[in-house]
């Protein structure tokens, strides 16, 4: 299905050569549509099917050795090809000179900020999902240590938000990651409740136009931003059904112990981690 950004004076020429978006319905997903709309690139959406594990099959990890969406093959460079969405949102800013400065202090900002959804709420927010949502029993101190790590990061972004409009300057892909995994808070369980500066700049961003349209490229079998309907609950359950559990042929594939730990049984495995898991939780508990 070919994409074609709303029409703008910013509109780069390719002749011809577009952008191959190979993505899915997610937060990192959609951090690149929506970079691909705000800056006019005309490209061609190939949707992973992640349920199928598409990601895992040697086609696709030709272009991801990792087997994670995003990927973008620019074929007006020679089919070059880049993964991981922030590296992706970094050589698009490059690539067209938009949505991130060109002098050295600017695009640090930018980039310290990019680094924070990368390294920060991307990551929380994650396993707030496996544990909340996906994750088969409800191990209760690891899912209130990914919420409230969660929402103390919500809380950074609130602060910071209080004295700026956007997060480094102008509107840049640093507002456009962060946004991406913020809109989806409900998901992850983490409440916004006082987070008024985090909120405005939340409805800033989702008025755009072009992040209307990226939201949809291409659009979520579920609402993220949304609790508690019957979709959610099958959604859920689906992705258990379909977790990192399953190899390339979609067939489950066998737990397998870590190095240095003894012997043991399937279901030892499965009982060993999820103690582990416990302990670990435990140990996160003091303050950060």
């Amino acid at each position: 299905m070919l994409i074609s950004a709303a029409a703008s004076s910013r509109r780069l020429h390719y002749h011809g050569r577009m952008i191959t978006l190979h993505t899915a319905a997610t937060p990192n997903g959609h951090k690149v549509s929506i970079a691909l709309e705000e800056l006019g690139l005309p490209y061609q959406l190939r949707v992973v099917d992640l349920a199928a594990g598409e990601q895992k099959r040697a086609d696709f990890l030709a272009l991801n050795p990792n087997g994670r969406i995003p990927v973008i093959v620019d074929h007006a460079a020679g089919d070059f090809v880049v993964f991981e969405s922030g590296a992706i949102l970094v050589y698009l800013a490059e690539k067209t000179g938009q949505l991130m400065p060109s002098d050295a202090k600017g695009r640090s900002r930018v980039m310290q900020w990019l680094m924070f959804q990368m390294g920060g709420v991307g990551p929380m927010m994650g396993q707030a999902n496996v544990f909340y949502r996906y994750f088969p029993q409800k191990i209760q101190p690891a899912i209130d240590r990914y919420q409230a790590e969660g929402r103390r990061l919500f809380e950074v972004l609130d602060g910071h938000l209080k004295n700026h409009e956007w997060l480094a300057g102008d509107y840049s892909i640093a507002d456009i990651a962060n946004w991406a995994w913020v809109r989806t808070h409900r998901w992850s369980g983490i409440a916004i409740d006082g987070l008024d500066h985090l909120r405005r700049w939340r409805d800033a961003i989702r008025a755009r136009p072009a992040v209307q349209r990226g939201i949809e490229r291409p659009p979520a079998k579920v609402d993220l931003t949304r609790d508690g309907d019957a979709r959610a609950a099958e959604f859920s359950t689906q992705a258990r059904s379909t977790s990192s559990t399953s190899n390339s042929e979609g067939k489950r594939s066998p737990i397998r112990r870590p190095v240095g730990w003894p012997k043991m049984s399937t279901w030892g495995l499965r009982t060993a981690f999820k103690q582990r898991a416990v302990i670990v939780s435990r140990s996160w508990r003091r303050p950060l």
